[in-house]
C-alpha cells in the first residue's frame, strides 16, 4: 500500500459567494476546490438536484474514491449493483473501480457534497457537461475525455431499472 501525501502551503478557503456555479435547474454544480488547489489531495463540488433529477449516470474512477455526503434531501446512490437511499447526514464512499451513479430520490430534492480523492482536475469536466447541455458540443464528446478526467462511463442494469 502506498500513501499519497499532498503538497500545498496554504489552507484552501472558498467563500460561498465566490464559487462558480455551473448549470442550474434541475442540476446545479458549485465548483469548490479542484485538485490543483489542494496539492492533489481532493477535488470537491456541491451538487444540488431538483426533485427526482439525475445527477450522474453510471461511471467509475480508476484512480480515485468518491464520497457523497447528503447535506439535505434524499438521494439514490448506485454502488456496484446496489442502490442505497441516502438521507440528510448520510455518507456514502465508493472505492476506485466500483461503478456508481447518483440522483435525487423520486419525490425529493438532494443537496450533496461530493469529494474525489486523490483529486483530479474536474472543474473543466463540469464546464464540458454544461457545453453539452447548451448544445455547444455533442454528448459523445465525453468519450474523448474519459481518461483525462478519470470518468469512465458504463451501463448498469440495476441503475437503469431503479424507477420501474
Amino acid at each position: 500500500m502506498s500513501l499519497f501525501v499532498p503538497k500545498f502551503d496554504d489552507s484552501v478557503i472558498v467563500r460561498d459567494a465566490d464559487a462558480e456555479v455551473v448549470g442550474g435547474d434541475p442540476v446545479a454544480v458549485k465548483l469548490l476546490a479542484d485538485s490543483s488547489a489542494s496539492g492533489g489531495a481532493l477535488s470537491t463540488v456541491r451538487v444540488t438536484l431538483a426533485e427526482g433529477a439525475d445527477g450522474a449516470r453510471p461511471h467509475l474512477h480508476r484512480h480515485s474514491a468518491e464520497m457523497f455526503f447528503l447535506l439535505d434531501g434524499e438521494a439514490q446512490v448506485l454502488s456496484g449493483d446496489d442502490i442505497v437511499t441516502a438521507e440528510r447526514g448520510d455518507l456514502v464512499v465508493v472505492p476506485p473501480d466500483k461503478p456508481h451513479a447518483f440522483a435525487a430520490a423520486p419525490g425529493s430534492t438532494a443537496d450533496l457534497l461530493i469529494v474525489i480523492t486523490p483529486g483530479v482536475e474536474r472543474f473543466e469536466y463540469f464546464r464540458h457537461l454544461q457545453r453539452i447541455r447548451l448544445g455547444e458540443v455533442s454528448p459523445e464528446s465525453l468519450l474523448e475525455v474519459q481518461e483525462l478526467y478519470d470518468n469512465h462511463f458504463l451501463r448498469s442494469d440495476a441503475w437503469d431499472g431503479r424507477r420501474g
